[in-house]
């Protein structure tokens, strides 16, 4: 009998439509991973200076927060929801994924054919062209088909994970339906930054309620694969895991009670995600707990532990930075880094468990060890150095000259920042050669 703690790997059909969106993610973490090069080079003292590219700071910019989180962490989503939906591939299936390959693709080339106007509004900064556009809601309508075909496959019968997949499914048709409501409801004389910051604002809220739901999935996989016994019942694990989604609910009426231009618009979503996101506690608690037991020698797979701590130090780490925010400067990007990379440390343990399951090569264990612990513990120097230099009111989303740092605490914080930036980009690498690697090994 399966586990209510893991996802069923059985089906050929399943794994292979899995194994593609997860080569697909490996993809698009690569090409931000090259991004993410010129990012720290352009923000660290003693370096940004001679770097003649700031407007290509910004491009790169906007494409490497798509990539390393829009599309990272649904195409990882694409993997679990293909091995919860798919028993025999459809057209239906190969349409989202050749969707959301080409909505990547364009996104990807977008900045080496000349298309610039970069807008760092929130959550899904954008190049304002009608070619990146297209690329982004390409993408989006691919996810959009496999969620669908995801909640069509309900069953009353789930476990535990395979019903928290489906939750996460609901929550990101209720982002695109934030997405929609948003796009009609603005003004048409609203343009630029103004608007995408409001187009994006309600359901880049929401959807970070799926990406919360899949890492406690991925937590409570790996805690399981490593020998823990999830003693919770079906019925407690669903009602924790719908628990975590249930702040999503407000989405809807905080539409119909503000304008969306409004300022009580964008504090309601703040105040949804700031003190909604705390009901995850329950179950990111049982996990600690469970893993705090295991028994560390008798781990055949040491790799998925180092993911597992380093995912959750580095969870917890942005979500306390998230309540000291004060102002825009760079305590922001200091909580949300931490939180982001939480997330895809947790993806990057499970892809490892994945990967000989899909039928390809072993992953290569002292590489993919301390791989966890090169990424989050840069990761972690980054958002120090971030959340150090926003106390002293750096502005985010600046780089070069325009930082003005005067004070040595400024520029010691920011050169934390870019020695942690540059240490983890050491540990992305890492992933990508231990994931091709098991790729090319079948």
């Amino acid at each position: 009998m399966m586990s209510q703690y893991t996802l069923n790997i059985d089906n050929g059909n399943a794994k292979n439509m899995a194994s593609l969106w997860l080569k697909l993610g490996v993809f698009s973490l690569g090409a931000a991973g090259i991004l993410a090069i010129l990012l720290a080079l352009s923000r660290t003292p003693g370096i940004k200076d001679i770097i003649p590219f700031v407007d290509f700071f910004h491009i790169a910019l906007v494409v490497h927060v798509d990539l390393s989180v829009l599309i990272w962490f649904l195409s990882f989503a694409g993997v679990l929801w293909s091995l919860v939906a798919v028993r025999k591939v459809t057209l239906v299936d190969r349409v989202a994924l050749l969707l959301a390959v080409l909505g990547t693709a364009m996104i990807v080339i977008a900045p080496f054919i000349g298309i610039g106007n970069p807008l760092m509004n929130n959550y899904v900064p954008v190049l304002d062209h009608e070619f990146f556009i297209s690329g982004l809601a390409i993408f989006g309508l691919g996810i959009t088909v496999l969620c669908l075909r995801t909640l069509c496959s309900f069953r009353r019968s789930v476990s535990v994970l395979e019903f928290a997949a489906h939750l996460a499914a609901l929550t990101t048709i209720i982002a695109g339906m934030c997405l929609v409501i948003s796009y009609l409801g603005i003004d048409p004389y609203w343009s630029g930054k103004d608007f995408y910051e409001m187009l994006f604002w309600g359901g880049g809220h929401v959807l970070q309620f799926t990406h919360t739901i899949f890492m406690l999935v991925a937590w409570m996989w790996l805690v399981s694969a490593m020998g823990a016994k999830m003693q919770l019942s079906r019925k407690w694990g669903i009602v924790l895991f719908a628990l975590v989604a249930l702040p999503v609910l407000q989405a809807i009426p905080i539409y119909a009670r503000y304008d969306i231009v409004s300022a009580e618009h964008r504090e309601a979503f703040t105040q949804m995600m700031r003190h909604g996101g705390l009901l995850c506690m329950p179950l990111g608690l049982l996990v600690a707990f469970k893993f705090i037991r295991l028994d560390r020698k008798n781990i055949e797979k040491k790799y998925l532990y180092s993911c597992l701590l380093s995912s959750a130090i580095l969870f917890a780490a942005g979500g306390i930075i998230g309540f000291l925010i004060d102002g825009i400067n760079v305590v922001i990007p200091a909580h949300y880094h931490g939180s982001i990379v939480g997330v895809t440390l947790s993806f990057m343990g499970l892809t490892y468990l994945l990967l000989p399951k899909f039928g390809f090569g072993t992953p290569d264990a002292k590489l993919a060890y301390i791989q966890p612990y090169i990424y989050g513990g840069g990761q972690l120097l980054h958002i120090i150095g971030l959340a150090w230099s926003g106390g002293y009111g750096v502005q985010r989303k600046t780089a070069g000259a325009d930082q003005v740092l005067t004070s040595f605490a400024e520029k010691a914080g920011m050169g934390l920042m870019g020695l942690g930036g540059l240490i983890s980009i050491i540990g992305g690498v890492l992933f990508l050669i231990v994931a091709i690697k098991s790729f090319r090994n079948r």
